[in-house]
């Protein structure tokens, strides 16, 4: 669509005017851009072009649909490259061929915000031909887009994407992720016919109960019994089916767990029903059974969505890394997909970007922030022929960098492999009710044959009666849910307290206490650089500030930050000239006339060559003793201040590390900062030096772990990210990376470390009540099955029986004792 083709005649306005609404986002609308008619005004040249096109291929109702507005992202949306997107190596890597020469894609989309647009998108087929289907997930802001290729370009689709406001980018569908959704589709269609089953078997069975009492026409009751058995039926032989082949495949694999005693027990129950409903007479059980089935199916469920890990390698990258760089051709520089890039590749990333592959720096000299691999707060310098790292930030200048990695290969794509392989490492904590169900199916066969012979001489009628009893009242069904329904409300409650946990394996590996280590940079401190000490005349803070207002330094945006009172002194930035940052750690430049500096020592005595008090430098010692940076101030040449900046504790960590000693744990410090920072906060904190270890690299952090036989991990950043998922326990704490927060079990959605205490004993009072439980479903096991072999429980008692272990199970799950614990409940004030 040529641009000719939806221009409006816009007549600049210079004079006052109420504020007219975009026609298409609803923003205000500059005055130079008020249409001097009475026609449509418009933001920005992309809202322009967003209305054109709605109305000129009748969508108008868009707009009645969407009162708030169209387009959240107003002249903010970028059209971005999307060239590549026609390239035979990105339809590989991101879609997928279908018959027909079709094509399908998942794109990401940016701008998603109400139903309006959801049902825009997926007038894609109506805007374009050639594109057959766009189906959008509204929750995931993902759109499934299918197209013809050789009717369409796939550049074209996005491109017409970004003309109504939504920018996207592509998502990889890799084979783990269909399988994934595949199964937990599988488990929900399982649950729904089983929950339908056990509903309708329920009423059934509630009304030949009742008629049992009020009197039932035979014919009726014979009906009810039917159908009772063919609901039963279906639920054993379709969701319930689950159970039996995964007990086949113990039998034949000679691996005997939880699901060979419950099929044994569904199955005998089963057959025993089917036979009855038969001959006309006895129990059919039926409605026990469907119920069963469906409490244990949710019970399944919940194991499988807490095995999931959200930490999919692929989508991780993407959110380390830049999906998009510039790379040098011939002489000139061309906008590609970042996964496009080959080894030997040349691309250019300027200041503010984030590195998109691993490589050699050839042209250039900058800052590069690599916090998100050490954690260490400071930028360092890079030079020509040094190493940068994909995911680090460059802070200061362009840097032409010649690739060495890209992708996978790269040093973040390695630890999010590492993360992948030991998250998969993880033990299940239903593992003891396999244990239990190796050995349980083995007792209840033997204690039924045995049954058998005591009841013989009574006739075999009688005596098989009595073992189906037996077999029916002993099926483990409470077992298999004591764990999973126990998890769940610990989860829930955990999470309405902020402390969001992935597996309840966690709960178990969290019970007693050993080894505790705690990320220094976000964990134990802010996260964010502050000015905590000065000495020098507080004017020269003011000219720092307006100096620093030029950097993105984490220094420097620490000293920028000033009072409402001192902000008023700032002078213009008119006055602020001949600005130079420094490789060796400061920054230069005039201010109100006078010649200015802020940096470290090196910097001040080196390149400044500015004379330094034995006043500045003792105070330097002083800030140096707190674990903050000293930073010198030096007006003609002569250091006139000095600021004490760094990243102050948190207010609870003193605290939280003293009461974690006190419950019995060991506390360390494993950070990437600079060791004698780490040694200063180790100091202030009470913990001895043997567990203090500074400069740490993530693959370091790894191997620190795997020295630990069982070890907890606490922290924020992606440099914890292989730790976090290696460790015992990954726990990832409030404003945290999101790569963290995918590695980690647990994540803690309240600022500070007393969640973490929390969570402790929320995991202790968890696991008795998992203890609890199984005590009382092995007792009524116990009981019930002596019962049944002297003949006090016959086939009826038992179909009566059967659920008030589980019921059990469940009361004592959603007892308030699990995992109900107040903020300073059990917890030992500090000495």
């Amino acid at each position: 669509m040529a641009s000719a083709d939806i221009s409006t005649n816009l007549k600049a306005n210079s004079t006052t005017a109420p504020a007219v609404a975009c026609a298409h986002c609803q923003a205000n609308v500059p005055l130079g851009l008020v249409a001097e008619d009475d026609s449509p005004s418009f933001c920005c040249n992309g809202c322009q072009m967003a209305w054109h096109l709605i109305h000129q291929n009748g969508l108008d109702a868009y707009y009645d649909m969407s009162r708030t507005g169209a387009s959240p992202l107003g002249n903010q949306v970028d059209a971005g490259p999307y060239a590549d997107f026609d390239l035979p190596d990105f339809l590989d890597k991101f879609a997928r061929p279908l018959p027909g020469g079709r094509w399908s894609i998942s794109l990401a989309l940016q701008g998603i915000h109400c139903v309006a647009c959801v049902w825009l998108i997926e007038k894609l087929p109506q805007l374009l031909p050639g594109v057959i289907a766009a189906t959008v997930n509204w929750s995931t802001a993902t759109v499934q887009l299918e197209w013809s290729a050789d009717r369409v370009a796939l550049s074209q689709i996005a491109k017409t994407l970004v003309q109504l406001g939504y920018p996207s980018f592509p998502l990889r569908e890799g084979e783990q992720s269909r399988r994934v959704v595949a199964e937990n589709r599988r488990y929900l269609v399982r649950m729904g016919v089983a929950g339908a089953a056990a509903g309708n078997n329920m009423l059934i069975g509630l009304a030949l109960y009742l008629g049992w009492f009020a009197g039932m026409d035979p014919a009726v009751e014979t009906l009810m019994r039917y159908a009772s058995c063919l609901v039963g039926l279906v639920s054993m032989l379709w969701p319930g089916a689950v159970f039996f082949r995964s007990a086949w495949s113990a039998v034949v694999t000679r691996t005997p767990h939880m699901d060979l005693p419950i099929a044994l027990g569904l199955g005998v129950g089963s057959l025993s029903g089917l036979w009855n409903t038969l001959a006309g007479s006895g129990e059919i059980y039926f409605d026990s059974l469907s119920v069963l089935v469906f409490l244990l199916l949710v019970g399944r469920y919940i194991q499988f969505r807490q095995q999931q890990r959200s930490a999919d390698a692929v989508d991780m990258l993407y959110r380390l890394t830049p999906r998009h760089a510039r790379k040098w051709i011939n002489g000139q520089l061309v906008d590609t997909h970042a996964e496009l890039l080959r080894h030997g590749d040349v691309v250019e990333v300027r200041a503010g970007e984030l590195i998109p592959v691993d490589g050699t720096v050839l042209v250039g000299d900058s800052l590069v922030d690599e916090a998100l691999l050490t954690g260490e707060s400071h930028p360092v310098n890079k030079r020509v022929g040094e190493a940068v790292a994909a995911g680090t930030l460059n802070v200061h200048a362009s840097l032409r960098i010649q690739t060495t990695a890209v992708g996978r290969e790269t040093r973040i794509g390695q630890i999010v492999q590492l993360v992948e392989r030991s998250a998969a490492e993880k033990p299940a904590i239903v593992e003891w009710a396999n244990r239990i169900g190796a050995w349980f199916v083995v007792v209840v066969m033997v204690l039924a044959v045995v049954t058998v012979a005591l009841w013989a001489p009574a006739g075999w009628t009688h005596a098989i009666n009595q073992a189906v009893a037996l077999l029916i009242v002993a099926c483990p069904c409470a077992l298999a849910l004591a764990t999973p329904l126990a998890l769940s409300v610990a989860l829930g409650r955990a999470a309405d307290r902020k402390i969001l946990i992935k597996g309840g394996d966690v709960l178990q590996r969290l019970q007693s206490p050993h080894l505790i280590w705690l990320d220094k940079t976000g964990t134990l401190t802010q996260g964010k650089m502050e000015c905590h000490e000065w000495l020098g005349d507080l004017r020269y803070r003011v000219l720092a500030a307006a100096l620093e207002q030029n950097s993105a330094h984490p220094v420097a945006v620490a000293l920028s930050r000033l009072t409402k009172d001192q902000e008023k002194l700032l002078p213009p930035r008119e006055s602020v000239l001949n600005v130079k940052q420094s490789p060796l750690g400061g920054i230069s430049g005039s201010v109100d006339g006078l010649s200015l500096a802020v940096g470290n020592e090196s910097f001040i005595r080196e390149e400044i060559k500015a004379a330094v008090g034995a006043e500045y430098l003792a105070f330097a010692q002083q800030v140096v003793a707190k674990a903050h940076s000293p930073v010198f101030i030096a007006v003609q040449q002569r250091v006139v201040a000095v600021a004490g900046v760094g990243d102050a504790l948190r207010s609870d960590a003193l605290n939280a590390v003293q009461k974690l000693q006190q419950l019995g744990w060991q506390v360390g410090i494993l950070s990437g900062d600079h060791p004698e920072v780490v040694g200063n906060v180790a100091k202030q904190l009470g913990i001895p030096p043997e567990l203090t270890r500074g400069g740490v690299m993530p693959e370091e952090k790894v191997a620190v772990l795997r020295t630990s036989k069982e070890a907890v991990m606490v922290g924020d950043g992606v440099n914890d990210s292989a730790a976090l998922a290696f460790a015992s326990v990954g726990i990832a704490v409030h404003g945290g990376s999101e790569t963290s927060l995918q590695a980690a079990p647990v994540y803690l959605g309240r600022p500070g470390l007393q969640p973490i205490l929390e969570l402790l004993e929320g995991s202790r009072r968890t696991l008795s009540t998992i203890r609890w439980s199984f005590a009382a479903s092995l007792t009524y096991n116990i009981i019930a099955v002596g019962l049944a072999m002297v003949g006090w429980i016959n086939p009826l008692v038992a179909a009566a029986l059967m659920p008030i272990s589980s019921i059990t199970v469940v009361l004592m799950s959603i007892a308030p004792g699990n995992f109900r614990v107040q903020p300073t409940d059990h917890f030992p004030s500090p000495n």
